[in-house]
């Protein structure tokens, strides 16, 4: 018996049900082996986990256990059910009708009469990578994407001998190719996404878990055959188990799968998923140009004055959204704010007049009104604070509260923290905020073992109250955009990213080095969500707020450095900072020009697709380029850094029909289009660029 969805083709083996084919790129040529394949594992404790395994999530106690009980089929819905004498589990397939992409998730109900320990489950589980299993692992070729503070998003393509999987054994090695997360920032070290290409057949498998603490995946082989699991948080990887109690159960994170010919196909396809599952936001929907006082300006230290001389040009240059980022808060120095978080009262020193007479001032010149804070933490010196919540609101680790980088954890389980936080927002409303920041600027590790199963349990549990609470936040203030942050891009997942409708990708400080991240960002995030700072004054240091002036500005500040900054934000959302104030008019021209134009290809932007003609960039390029194509044009970014500023860009598969540069509409380099070709000379040194072009498929 055979059964098929999207794809995906199921068969039904002496009671089992087996993916025996996933998009034609994991599938099996030797029918012998179909007895290996599995749909789901699950490891319960106590019991045997029963294969030579070493750290492997394979075999596991209740996976070939687990028989065939039902399917069931609607137009984009699939759910299988499987059971054991101890768990039923019901995974279930999702798809969309604009994309190839399919969502999957696992649920599985303790059937005993018992309480059961649950170490893992898998979200996606697939067999069969590379026509000929551990054979092909030179023509296995997996894209990482490694991520850590200001180095956002750089994925590096290893083939799978490279990563430790050899053709050398004919049943199985104990050798993983592991992606992991554990803690609460939950891209600090990698995205929890990869891209598989196989160069025998020339396909391309794409894939997301979507969960904002801790996830796990693994590539290994068994067999002579190559598997992929996709999970969140186990036992081994990342101190995870969980009590599942008589007829109760639990649903993992979801996952995201998708197949196609190229990077640009499975990206795309995965970015017509994305935008499926993307909270709305009313106010975002125009993706209004931000400015926010932090980067190469107040840094942590704003105060009123400074605000109120930089309120008036900022409005000129176009901006829609003003923000007050860490420092409008508290009464100490600047330089030891973070130990005394958490009050989140307004700063009569920094700011005497008040929030609100500020937050009226910056609406008086047409822009609303944004503040930053940290929710989730308390400074380790908020004595106030950690005696108004009591021992019981904070997150625990071996009988102790834990404390990293001066901040105590909040516990989100807690009405107490919730209720708290809930009277911050509604004071800041009050004040007539618009916009708040929310931070998060350092990880609790494993997780709690305060009214938890397990670490990971306890972590995992903070993260979902978290996430409710912010839409609980967002359903009483409609008209509210909350960004998401953590020390820039430590949480680039789709658990957050579905949530909030925008999102810090780096904290990167260095305009040279910000294109690097611009370039590959759209591979990991929408467009449309993507904050990318745009600093055209970059400040001498951290403690020199106030030193620029006019002429010493723009003595060492050129027109490209302003261009660049433009460009390098012109992909996704602009979050425009910096001394602007202080440019001559002919900078401050190019930044409104920007502006201008950014704001022309918001309606493009909203339902382009990503476009890497180079593939995907890293630190060592001298030239980059990346975009995103919507309707018959390609919008492209041209950055120069440091090479010779020859761009030679060909477009397989269209036919170019014309091509200018449309940033800055006064440039005068020379752009050429052959027949299925772009060439532009840029010229050397650094400098930027953005282009329009006109295409149509080739036939």
């Amino acid at each position: 018996m055979r059964m098929y969805f999207k794809g995906l083709e199921f068969e039904l083996i002496d009671g089992r049900i087996v993916l025996t084919d996933c998009f034609k790129m994991a599938k099996c040529k030797d029918k012998d082996k179909k007895k290996y394949f599995n749909l789901v594992e699950v490891q319960l404790a106590g019991e045997n986990h029963s294969s030579h395994c070493g750290a492997k999530q394979f075999e596991s106690s209740e996976t070939n256990h687990l028989k065939y009980i039902s399917y069931s089929e609607t137009h984009n819905r699939l759910e299988i059910v499987q059971a054991s004498d101890k768990v039923s589990v019901v995974t279930t397939f999702l798809a969309y009708d604009d994309t190839r992409t399919l969502r999957v998730w696992s649920h599985v109900t303790n059937s005993t009469d018992k309480p059961i320990v649950l170490e893992h489950i898998s979200s996606f589980l697939c067999y069969g990578l590379g026509e000929n299993g551990t054979e092909s692992v030179d023509n296995l070729y997996l894209y990482k994407f490694y991520n850590s503070w200001h180095v956002e998003c750089q994925p590096v393509r290893l083939s799978f001998r490279q990563l430790g999987l050899f053709n050398g054994n004919d049943n199985r090695s104990m050798k993983r190719i592991v992606g992991s997360n554990t803690g609460s920032w939950s891209t600090k070290e990698e995205l929890p996404q990869s891209i598989i290409e196989d160069t025998e057949s020339g396909q391309y498998m794409m894939f997301q878990i979507e969960n904002n603490s801790s996830w796990y995946y693994e590539i290994s082989d068994n067999a002579g055959l190559l598997y992929l699991n996709l999970g969140g948080p186990n036992t081994t990887a990342n101190q995870w188990s969980k009590v599942i109690h008589p007829g109760c159960g639990f649903g993992t994170v979801t996952a995201a799968v998708v197949v196609g010919s190229s990077i640009n196909e499975v990206v795309g396809e995965m970015t017509k998923y994305r935008r499926h599952i993307v909270r709305p936001c009313k106010d975002d929907k125009q993706l209004p140009v931000i400015f926010n006082e932090y980067m190469h300006l107040s840094w942590d230290n704003p105060d009123e004055e400074r605000t109120r001389r930089v309120v008036p040009s900022v409005s000129e240059l176009g901006a829609k959204y003003y923000v007050i980022d860490c420092g409008w808060h508290d009464e100490c120095d600047y330089d030891v704010l973070y130990k005394k978080v958490g009050k989140w009262e307004a700063s009569k020193r920094r700011y005497p007049s008040g929030i609100r007479s500020i937050v009226d001032f910056i609406k008086s010149h047409g822009m609303k009104a944004g503040l930053w804070m940290e929710p989730e933490i308390i400074g380790l010196e908020c004595e106030e604070m950690e005696n108004y919540y009591g021992d019981e609101c904070f997150l625990y680790r071996n009988g102790k509260k834990i404390v990293t980088s001066n901040r105590k954890f909040l516990d989100f389980r807690k009405e107490k923290v919730r209720k708290y936080l809930d009277s911050v927002i509604a004071k800041l409303v009050e004040y007539g905020v618009n916009y708040i920041k929310f931070d998060y600027n350092q990880d609790c590790g494993a997780g709690t073992e305060l009214d938890s199963d397990s670490l990971g349990d306890g972590l995992m549990e903070n993260s979902i109250a978290y996430c409710r609470w912010v839409e609980s936040v967002m359903d009483r203030y409609p008209n509210l955009i909350i960004e998401a942050c953590a020390s820039g891009g430590q949480r680039l997942d789709y658990k957050t990213l579905s949530i909030h409708p925008i999102v810090s990708t780096s904290d990167q400080t260095n305009y040279k080095k910000y294109p690097y991240i611009a370039a590959n960002i759209l591979s990991a995030v929408l467009p449309e969500q993507a904050a990318v700072w745009s600093y055209p004054v970059e400040s001498q240091g951290m403690d020199s707020f106030d030193a620029d002036t006019f002429e010493s500005v723009n003595a060492r500040i050129d027109k490209e450095q302003v261009i660049m900054n433009m460009v390098n934000a012109m992909l996704g959302r602009m979050h425009l900072a910096s001394a602007v104030h202080l440019l001559s008019e002919e900078k401050r021209a190019l930044i409104k020009e920007g502006i201008d134009y950014y704001n022309s290809i918001v309606s493009a932007k909203k339902s382009a697709l990503p476009y890497f003609p180079w593939g995907f960039s890293d630190f060592l390029c001298k030239k980059v380029a990346s975009g995103f194509i919507s309707g018959k044009t390609i919008y492209l970014a041209l950055w120069n850094l440091g090479g010779d500023g020859v761009m030679e860009i060909d477009l397989p598969g269209y036919n170019v029909k014309s091509a200018k540069i449309a940033y800055p509409e006064a440039a005068d380099e020379k752009i050429t289009r052959g027949a299925h070709s772009v060439r532009v000379e840029l010229g050397a040194g650094y400098k930027a660029r953005f282009a329009e072009i006109e295409i149509c498929p080739q036939t």
